[in-house]
């Protein structure tokens, strides 16, 4: 039997891919995910871990019988907020919860001054940046840099800085520490989303002045969950402009009538939650924890460090890969039943605590030669 060439290099690029954090989640974690495709498309929508699929079956079957308990819904949303801030390295105090990102952004763009400069990264999801271009007839300005260059574009004009910590199109990493080290000191805030980052990029939101993220993609819950941090010295200066019921000190003691009587802490920016998701975020935090951030990282950056030397990409510290490729694409992925994504006119696919080496092999065999970094 002869062996081309070209063959031989991709073996090579193979074998240089398979290095000791190829693979580090362990069997009952992995025992946890049973998809029928090639699943690379976290960045999209997660898959559900077994745990996570159980707690919210018995809770929809108890909502069927008619024996579901409003107060009983507290306990996975309290569960939540305490695993979520472990997850970042926080105060339970600190985290605020809701529905999507957007209302967060929104409430934060609601409380800038009028006149207030906030700068964004060019391209950026519209999620972080249709609120803020929303409050421009009040006078908020919004400029933009390119991503690689949003440190530099920093002034002292600029009251807030607010970008993706991982670009949902293509999984680029913003430079924090360049951002962290240009605001310090000065009265600059930092808002960064997360919703691609956290439960795969180790997030320390205390360094931030705000975080927020979406819990249906890396924290592998039902979409309808998601997260606000709030640094203790701004609970007073961001104005909870969603208040509602949920914000109370004491919540089943706020849903009638004046006075105002908000929580002491970032639960004061709580918006009423999506019961039934956070009957699912709960448990699928408790997962994300029991495997460790660090070994998220590895895990996620290893295999797609894997599959880029495989297809013979550079590698990047992240772990959303995106390439150009050729019209055979569509064909070659439905017929090996590989679920990816398309955005910006790339190809994206995700790699997470449910992908396994075998997967991402088997994803470069099929498009080794299709795509390219363009």
């Amino acid at each position: 039997m002869t062996t081309s060439a070209q063959d031989t290099g991709h073996d090579d690029r193979r074998r240089a891919a398979n290095g000791p954090d190829a693979d580090l989640v362990p069997s009952r974690i992995r025992a946890e995910f049973a998809p029928e495709s090639i699943y690379l498309d976290t960045a999209t929508m997660a898959l559900p871990p077994r745990r996570t699929l159980a707690a919210l079956r018995t809770e929809l079957d108890n909502w069927s019988r008619g024996v579901s308990d409003a107060l009983g819904f507290d306990e996975p949303v309290h569960l939540a907020r305490q695993r979520y801030a472990q997850l970042v390295g926080i105060d339970p105090s600190w985290v605020a919860v809701g529905p999507q990102v957007s209302s967060f952004v929104g409430l934060i763009a609601a409380s800038l001054p009028p006149g207030s400069e906030v700068l964004t990264a060019a391209d950026d999801f519209t999620s972080v940046l249709f609120p803020f271009h929303a409050q421009q007839p009040r006078g908020v300005v919004v400029r933009e840099a390119p991503l690689d260059r949003l440190a530099d574009a920093v002034t002292a004009d600029t009251a807030l800085v607010a970008v993706s910590a991982a670009q949902s199109a293509d999984g680029r990493v913003a430079d924090l520490d360049g951002l962290l080290e240009v605001t310090a000191g000065t009265d600059t805030r930092l808002l960064l989303d997360t919703t691609q980052a956290v439960g795969w990029l180790p997030v320390d939101a205390s360094r931030f002045h705000y975080t927020t993220g979406g819990g249906y993609k890396w924290l592998l819950a039902p979409r309808g969950t998601a997260f606000l941090t709030v640094h203790p010295d701004l609970w007073d200066e961001l104005l909870p402009v969603a208040a509602g019921w949920y914000a109370g000190e004491d919540r089943w003691d706020s849903v009638y009538g004046a006075p105002l009587r908000l929580a002491h802490d970032a639960r004061r920016f709580d918006v009423s939650p999506a019961w039934h998701s956070w009957v699912g975020q709960a448990p699928s935090l408790e997962l994300l924890l029991e495997v460790g951030t660090d070994r998220l990282h590895r895990h996620a950056v290893g295999l797609a460090r894997r599959f880029q030397a495989a297809v013979g990409l550079p590698a990047h510290d992240s772990a959303i890969v995106a390439m150009a490729t050729d019209t055979e694409m569509p064909r070659l992925l439905a017929a090996a039943g590989i679920a990816a994504a398309t955005r910006a006119g790339r190809l994206r696919l995700s790699f997470h605590v449910s992908t396994t080496a075998d997967d991402v092999d088997r994803a470069a065999e099929v498009l080794d030669g299709h795509v390219h970094a363009g």
